[in-house]
C-alpha cells in the first residue's frame, strides 16, 4: 500500500492523460492531497499539519504553531515540496495542490503545473453547498504569459467543500479550465466565517468593492487567552484567510523585496514569501520587546516601538532591527529626548519595565502607538497615547532631536516643552488618545507641508500627571465609556513646518472607541476607520459618507487594528 492509498487518496484514472486545449474547455482533475507530504514530513521533523479532526480535538495548537515559526519546520517543508515537484509530471490535467504545506495559512492552497502553451492564470473558488459570494483572483505573476505557474490560492471556505476553477488564457484570448475539488480544514480560532455587515449605498460592483482590486481586510488581533491570529476577510465579510501567529499581535503588515513583514509575538518579527513560506527571522532578544508598531527606514531597516526590559519604564523606546545582521540596537529613548517631562511625571517608586502595560509597576509615561517614516530628513513621527500629542524626531539614524509637538496648547505650556509645539490655525478640539497617526505627503503642496492624518479617539486621560482633559470641548474622560452619544473621528491636518503651524483639514465622527482603533486613507479618496472597543470597521467616501459598515465578535475586549492591503505583487497581480 502506498502512502495515497493509506491516507485514503485516489488517483483519477485520467489524472496522467494530456488534455486537448480547446477554448473553454472544462474538466474536473483529481489533485494529490497535502496529507502525502505531510506524513512524509511528520516522520522526518515532526511536521504537523491542521486538520478538521485535529480543531475539533483542541490538541495543544499553540505549540504546534510554535514549531511552524521555527527555520527547521520552514526548510523541511521547502525540501519535501521540491521532492514532490520533481518526482512528476504535473500539467493541467495532474496539478500538484497542496493544503497549506508551511503552515501559515490555514485555508490556502498551494498549486504547481507547467503548460506546453504560455499562458496566464487566474482562479475562482466557490462552495456549491453554500450561500457564499465566489471569490476570483488573479495571483502574483498569473498577468504574464508563462508555461511555469505556481501560486498560492487563498479564499477557501473553512469546512465546506469548496470548487478551485483555474483558468488558462491563450494570447489569442481562448481559455482552458481545470476544476480543484477540496474540502477545506476548519479555522483554528472561532471567528465568524461571515461577519455581520450591511450596505448603506448601493451601487456598481466596482463602487462596492472600491478600487482596491483584490484588496482583502487584515484583523490585526483580536486579543484573547486563546490562539492569536490575522484574519483576512474580503468586502462581502466572508472569511478568506487564517494566519496564525506566536502570540500577541500583528501590529501591521509591511512589505519589501516581495517579502510580508509582520511581528509573530512581542519578540519576533518574520518575512512570509507569497507561497507562504516564512523566509526570514528576527528575533528583540531578551533585552527589548515591540509593541504597537513598526516601520522600514530608507536604509531598509525596520524601526520598532519596543520596551526596554532592562529600564523602568515602558513604550518609550524605538529600536533598530538591522535586516542584514539582525541586530537589534537602541534608536531613540524618548526618556532622552524629553529627561524633564519625564521626570515630572507620576510613578510608583519602584517602576520596573514589565511585559504588559498596565499595572502599578508600569511607569507608562508617553506610551507611543504609532511611528512614520520620513525619508526626506530622516526623521520619524510617532503618536503618543499618554499625552494626546503627535512628535516628531529628526535625524533618527545619527543624533535624534526633537523637532516638534502637535498638541493640546494648555498641556504642554507649563512644561520646558511648550516652545516645540506647533501653532494651531482655527477653532477646533484637539485630538485625544489618537492612533495610527499617518503621514500623507502631495507634491501639490509647497516644501514643508504635508498632511497627518489619524483615528482621534477623541478619549483624553493622563495617568500619569493632573492634567483635566474635561476642560476640552467634547473629550470624553471615560475611556471605557458605552455611551452611544460619544465619537471618535477622523482626523487630518495640514502641516506647515516652515511656518510652525497645523489647520484641520479634514473631520467627520465614526463610532467611538476610547483606545487602540485604526484610520486610513487610500489613493482612491476611500477612508477606512476601526473602532476596537467595538468591534467594528467602517468605510467612508472620501466625504464621510458611510459606505458599509463590519462587525466582528470581540473574543476578550477590543479587535486592535484593521487594514485592507491589496497585496499586489505578493499573493494578487
Amino acid at each position: 500500500m502506498n502512502i495515497a492509498q493509506a491516507v485514503g487518496l485516489r488517483e483519477s484514472p485520467d489524472s496522467q492523460t494530456r488534455p486537448s486545449v480547446s477554448a473553454r474547455t472544462r474538466r474536473t482533475i483529481q489533485t494529490v492531497c497535502s496529507a502525502v507530504v505531510a506524513v512524509a514530513m511528520a516522520a522526518t521533523v515532526g511536521i504537523v499539519a491542521f486538520s478538521t479532526q485535529r480543531a475539533s480535538a483542541k490538541t495543544d495548537v499553540s505549540s504546534e504553531i510554535k514549531s511552524i515559526y521555527t527555520k527547521e519546520y520552514q526548510e523541511a517543508a521547502q525540501t519535501k515540496l521540491d521532492e514532490k515537484k520533481s518526482s512528476g509530471s504535473w500539467t493541467a490535467d495532474h496539478m500538484l495542490v497542496e493544503n497549506n504545506p508551511y503552515g501559515t495559512n490555514t485555508t490556502s492552497l498551494y498549486v504547481y503545473f507547467k503548460t506546453d502553451d504560455i499562458v496566464k492564470v487566474s482562479y475562482t473558488v466557490s462552495a456549491p453547498s453554500t450561500d457564499y459570494p465566489d471569490f476570483s483572483a488573479t495571483p502574483s505573476g498569473g498577468d504574464g504569459y508563462s508555461t511555469v505557474h505556481e501560486f498560492q490560492v487563498l479564499g477557501l471556505i473553512p469546512g465546506k467543500s469548496n470548487d478551485i476553477t483555474i483558468t488558462m488564457t491563450k494570447q489569442d484570448g481562448s481559455t482552458t479550465t481545470r476544476v480543484i475539488h477540496r474540502t477545506a480544514p476548519a479555522t483554528i480560532g472561532d471567528e465568524q466565517v461571515q461577519l455581520d455587515h450591511s450596505v448603506t449605498q448601493a451601487g456598481t460592483e466596482t463602487q462596492y468593492a472600491g478600487t482596491m482590486g483584490n484588496g482583502l481586510y487584515a484583523v490585526l488581533g483580536n486579543d484573547s487567552n486563546e490562539q492569536d491570529l490575522i484574519y483576512l476577510y474580503d468586502d462581502y465579510g466572508v472569511l478568506r484567510g487564517e494566519i496564525p501567529i506566536l502570540y500577541y499581535r500583528a501590529q501591521r503588515l509591511v512589505f519589501k523585496d516581495g517579502l510580508m513583514y509582520y511581528s509573530a509575538s512581542t519578540h519576533d518579527i518574520v518575512a512570509m514569501n507569497r507561497l507562504g513560506r516564512i523566509e526570514k527571522f528576527y528575533n528583540l532578544g531578551d533585552r527589548y520587546i515591540l509593541h504597537h508598531d513598526y516601520v522600514f527606514d530608507d536604509d531598509g531597516d525596520l524601526l520598532v516601538l519596543a520596551t526596554d526590559m532592562k529600564g523602568n519604564s515602558v513604550q518609550d523606546k524605538v529600536v533598530r532591527v538591522n535586516l542584514a545582521t539582525g541586530k537589534t540596537t537602541l534608536a531613540v529613548d524618548m526618556g532622552t529626548l524629553m529627561t524633564s517631562y519625564k521626570a515630572s511625571t507620576k510613578h510608583d517608586a519602584d517602576a520596573k519595565a514589565t511585559s504588559t502595560d498596565s499595572g502599578s509597576d508600569a511607569w507608562d509615561w508617553i506610551h507611543l502607538n504609532t511611528i512614520q517614516y520620513v525619508a526626506d530628513d530622516d526623521s520619524i513621527i510617532v503618536s503618543s497615547r499618554e499625552t494626546s500629542s503627535i512628535i516628531k524626531i529628526d535625524d533618527v539614524s545619527t543624533k535624534p532631536t526633537l523637532k516638534y509637538i502637535i498638541g493640546e496648547k494648555t498641556f504642554w505650556q507649563s512644561t520646558d516643552y511648550a516652545t516645540y509645539n506647533l501653532a494651531k490655525i482655527g477653532d477646533f478640539p484637539s485630538s485625544g488618545g489618537q492612533h495610527t497617526v499617518t503621514v500623507e505627503k502631495d507634491d501639490s503642496l509647497p516644501d514643508g507641508q504635508y498632511y497627518i492624518y489619524m483615528f482621534n479617539n477623541n478619549g483624553g486621560v493622563s495617568s500619569t500627571t493632573d492634567y483635566d482633559w474635561s476642560q476640552i470641548p467634547g473629550m470624553v474622560t471615560n475611556l471605557a465609556s458605552k455611551d452611544t452619544s460619544n465619537k471618535s473621528y477622523f482626523q487630518k491636518y495640514l502641516v506647515d513646518e516652515k511656518a510652525g503651524t497645523y489647520r484641520l483639514v479634514k473631520r467627520f465622527a465614526v463610532p467611538y472607541s476610547g483606545y487602540i482603533s485604526s484610520a486610513e486613507e487610500y489613493s482612491d479618496g476611500t477612508i477606512i476607520t476601526e473602532s476596537g472597543i467595538k468591534g467594528t470597521w467602517d468605510v467612508y467616501t472620501a466625504d464621510g459618507t458611510l459606505l458599509r459598515d463590519y462587525t466582528m465578535k470581540i473574543n476578550s475586549v477590543f479587535i486592535y487594528r484593521v487594514f485592507k492591503y491589496d497585496f499586489q505583487g505578493f499573493w494578487f497581480a
